[in-house]
């Protein structure tokens, strides 16, 4: 449904991340991890098409439907809200605003109503004589009542207005889901409403968030971005920490031999080089220090 293939990303002389290869498949729920500029956000908005990748491609089934959580929280200052939540789907959006446009007409012609019955059609494959309902029980479970519903965005405090554009992200159960950050601003009310919405979710959800119960009860795949890689870890984020750790073990004791063998390589070239006797094993011992693959430590 949603796959990357040779994927890589630079920022002037800056690498955040190269051939990453990855698919994600429904039912199926991946967080995203890695230390503060790893690239955990640019990743998910490479994934939604808002920025562009230096190298390879992200593929994405056209007939399907993603949502992204929006941080611009000034974004719909004009908008009434239940219309900011019914905008999550934009074809359904579309649709909406057509069909108004052309019953509002004073003269209505023949076209307009073959049109409108065109759009009828769409409407109700959509479900959407359900929407607005699927619409304000978003809003209600994120106790965002009726009464605020028809205001203005900018009439809303800031921790309404989050709630309003989780409650667009979410809106239509769309094929692939991604979250940044979305527990911000909730409280553990809200916390708990927006995890067991997610528990029954049927599609693939793509989830960064520093709130580790939150992710642990959440997600059955994590991708930790380190050292320019996305490593794939099946589990949630304890299980993460327990095979990640045994990972580092092993990689920082396998720097420590190469470390010692290249100090001895190199000593024994620095020894050796100047003797005629034995000036082709050091030459030997050299191009074996050359081409070795260095091994690297994340940076801390």
């Amino acid at each position: 449904m949603l796959q990357v293939t040779n994927l890589g990303l630079r920022f002037a002389d800056r690498k955040l991340f190269e051939d990453v290869n990855l698919k994600f498949t429904p039912g199926n729920c991946y967080g995203v991890i890695g230390a503060n500029g790893a690239g955990k956000s640019t990743f998910v908005k490479i994934l939604s098409g808002e920025l562009e990748a230096t190298e390879g491609e992200v593929i994405f089934d056209k007939n399907k439907r993603m949502s992204v959580l929006k941080q611009d929280h000034f974004q719909y200052e004009d908008e009434e809200v239940l219309n900011v939540v019914l905008m999550g789907n934009k074809k359904l959006w579309d649709i909406m605003v057509e069909k108004n446009a052309i019953y509002a007409k004073t003269d209505f012609t023949d076209e307009d109503g073959i049109r409108a019955a065109e759009l009828e059609g769409e409407f109700a494959e959509l479900n959407g004589w359900e929407a607005e309902t699927e619409a304000e029980t978003l809003l209600m479970g994120l106790k965002i009542g009726a009464d605020l519903h028809h205001k203005l965005m900018k009439e809303l405090t800031e921790p309404e207005k989050v709630k309003v554009l989780l409650a667009q992200a979410l809106f239509g159960e769309p094929d692939v889901l991604l979250l940044d950050e979305p527990t911000n601003y909730l409280d553990v009310e809200h916390i708990e409403w927006l995890k067991r919405y997610l528990q029954d979710y049927e599609n693939a959800f793509v989830l960064i968030s520093h709130d580790i119960p939150f992710l642990n009860s959440v997600v059955n795949i994590i991708y930790h971005m380190e050292n320019q890689e996305l490593n794939r870890y099946v589990g949630d984020y304890n299980k993460f920490l327990e095979v990640h750790e045994v990972k580092k073990k092993q990689l920082e004791a396998a720097y420590n031999r190469q470390q010692k063998e290249r100090e001895e390589l190199a000593d024994f070239v620095a020894r050796n080089k100047a003797r005629v006797a034995t000036r082709n094993m050091a030459m030997s011992r050299q191009k074996k220090l050359d081409k070795m693959d260095i091994i690297e430590l994340a940076a801390e």
